[in-house]
């Protein structure tokens, strides 16, 4: 049972001159999905929060990432056992709404954490809200897909800049010219991606859809118009790399990183949360060339990038007293006003006086891609989109083995929308 300090007791303790911290200590159940890098940053977090909070303490969980922690969630929430505080993905939004697991965040809860809307990107906000404007949840991060590039390997080409930035990317074309000069030179696989898999691959689909101003769901209907065209589009260009070379076979998360790193891949995209990874190796000196990442370049019509957030949203629960509400607020409002500890893991706060402050700027790369969160492509807003939604599980079955050669961009795009219409209808 979640034990609660009621204002009661508190003033109790203080009348009575008592020190005892038992009397004036506020438990917060905490739960996450953070590992690795993730884990470890929010890890500190929490216990820098707890030394210098006595009063309020953060007891924190780590469950399985994707559907077993949205699983526990709604079927804890429901039966009243819950969390206080969460970490949850905006874009499984539309489904926390259907499933009434979310408690609103209004004015008065913003003030409490000393906090307001304007304080954080425009696009996270959105992400964030109900259709009308009501804030469901705090964003923390955005977090995107990022190309991370051999810096030693490009040395001297056209696709280096001066400053040490890719440049000369500015089309399919262009990349495609990188990748084929990179296969020359003895990079087998030269853009490494998870290829297995509905993360990495909706994510680079995504990406390129969004880059030609597609949309998945317009309207309630899934590749409405030219979103088809655009939809072929987009894996017939993966294909087309897979079948020349360009990129790997059937690759695993964690292969597609090992790729980049023993220098068989040029280019990696990926998350910034691998910006951790290979910062440590080269600091270490165990990654054998200089590294570096930056925004993926607009190839197509428009800058576009898939991104999501971490945000933290607060349970459903009718029975929390206002002083663990509050607590929880004093939770969120802190981790802001100290995400330049999360910036390390490779995110973009979306706090942004975190991102204009000058310890930001001196974080490189992330404030050399810190531009992406202009051009953050979210994912669609609907129940059936989002981290470990029937979305992956149509990229896992068709878009991914189209990319791999078995069955055409046509088939698998037609395939996506009939399958997708019929959970809407």
């Amino acid at each position: 049972m979640k034990r609660v300090m009621t204002k009661l007791a508190a003033t109790t303790a203080l009348v009575m001159g008592l020190s005892s911290p038992a009397w004036a200590q506020v438990e917060i159940e905490w739960w996450d999905f953070l590992a690795g890098g993730d884990g470890v940053r929010m890890k500190a977090l929490i216990d820098q929060f707890n030394e210098e909070h006595p009063d309020i303490q953060i007891e924190g969980t780590t469950l399985e990432w994707g559907l077993p922690f949205y699983t526990k969630v709604r079927t804890s929430v429901a039966v009243g056992e819950g969390p206080d505080i969460m970490t949850y993905h905006l874009s499984r939004l539309p489904l926390a709404l259907e499933e009434d697991v979310l408690s609103p965040i209004s004015a008065e809860d913003m003030e409490t954490a000393g906090l307001s809307t304007g304080d954080f990107f425009d696009a996270s906000i959105t992400a964030a809200s109900t259709d009308d404007g009501q804030l469901m949840a705090i964003p923390f991060d955005i977090h995107a897909v990022v190309v991370h590039y051999n810096r030693t390997a490009l040395e001297g080409t056209k696709w280096l800049g001066e400053d040490g930035n890719l440049t000369n990317l500015g089309s399919i074309e262009a990349m495609t010219e990188l990748l084929t000069w990179a296969k020359e030179n003895g990079f087998s696989d030269p853009l490494s991606f998870q290829t297995v898999g509905g993360g990495g691959t909706w994510r680079m689909f995504y990406t390129l859809l969004s880059q030609q101003g597609g949309e998945i769901l317009t309207n309630g209907e899934v590749l409405a118009g030219d979103n088809m065209d655009k939809a072929v589009t987009a894996i017939q260009t993966l294909a087309d790399w897979r079948s020349s070379g360009l990129i790997p076979e059937q690759a695993e998360y964690e292969a597609s990183v090992a790729l980049f790193s023993g220098q068989k891949a040029v280019l990696h995209i990926n998350g910034v949360w691998e910006v951790p990874t290979f910062k440590d190796q080269s600091e270490a000196g165990t990654l054998g060339f200089e590294w570096f990442a930056n925004e993926v370049p607009q190839m197509m019509d428009q800058p576009a990038t898939w991104a999501d957030s971490h945000a933290f949203a607060i349970p459903n629960d009718p029975e929390m007293t206002d002083e663990k509400r509050d607590a929880v607020l004093t939770v969120i409002g802190w981790m802001q006003k100290h995400s330049l500890a999360w910036a390390g893991a490779g995110h973009i706060p979306a706090y942004k006086p975190t991102v204009e402050s000058d310890a930001y700027a001196a974080l490189e790369p992330n404030a050399t891609y810190a531009s992406l969160a202009a051009n953050a492509a979210f994912d669609p807003r609907s129940k059936i989109a989002g981290v470990a939604s029937p979305i992956y599980d149509a990229v896992d079955n068709l878009i991914a083995p189209a990319v791999h050669g078995f069955l055409s961009a046509e088939d698998a795009a037609a395939q996506m929308k009939d399958q997708l219409q019929d959970l809407l209808n």
